[in-house]
């Protein structure tokens, strides 16, 4: 009886050992995978990545209301990372390149894909 005890305490006892072994493995392994991630984007989190974009956004926005003679009223901005892309349309030819200037003058944007058109009237 004092046998079976025994084996059972030291079965008992290395499993547990198993165990904790294993834990810091699988913990590491997380760990590391989130290091990894967090410093494959340049040290920020997929939430700081967002919101540093939406700034981005907003910062183009701002600037181009600075800009009496540009009407954003039917511009969308997205921006990725400092890569900002501009939709929609605009009344007249001239304010597709100034808008994609104004955007670029932008501190923090490093590349802007203009995919303005001219507006056309109704009817046409």
């Amino acid at each position: 009886m004092k046998t079976m005890n025994g084996l059972k305490a030291a079965l008992g006892v290395a499993i547990a050992a198993a165990s904790l072994s294993a834990w810091p493995q699988d913990g590491a392994s997380a760990g590391a995978s989130a290091g990894a991630a967090v410093s494959a984007s340049g040290g920020m989190t997929a939430k700081g990545a967002r919101q540093a974009d939406r700034a981005l956004r907003h910062k183009v926005y701002a600037s181009l209301a600075k800009h009496k003679e540009i009407d954003a009223g039917n511009i969308s901005i997205t921006a990725k990372g400092g890569a900002v892309t501009i939709n929609g349309t605009v009344p007249d030819a001239s304010q597709i390149d100034t808008v994609a200037e104004v955007a670029k003058g932008v501190v923090g944007v490093t590349s802007v894909t203009n995919k303005l058109t001219l507006q056309r009237p109704l009817g046409q």
